[in-house]
């Protein structure tokens, strides 16, 4: 039982990345500000491997930040705001 309830939740979690994916695409924001966005999404995505709970918890969040309109500074292609 614990097993499914674990394989739903990698359903779930899969399904929120890819729509946290969809939106990043989306936005009217600056690239440096896109790209910053994808990095917090693939370790969100690295961390759900080992921490399901964890990444689930930080895409929460990710979304709730994008529902809001905070985003990440923009950053130069040198990686400096």
């Amino acid at each position: 039982m614990e097993r499914d309830t674990q394989l739903q939740l990698y359903g779930i979690v899969a399904d929120r990345l890819k729509e946290a994916h969809a939106r990043v695409r989306t936005l009217q924001v600056p690239e440096g500000v896109r790209m910053a966005l994808s990095r917090k999404l693939l370790v969100i995505t690295a961390a759900a491997k080992h921490d399901l709970a964890d990444a689930a918890r930080r895409l929460d969040r990710l979304m709730h930040d994008l529902d809001e309109g905070r985003f990440p500074e923009d950053l130069d292609s040198d990686g400096t705001p």
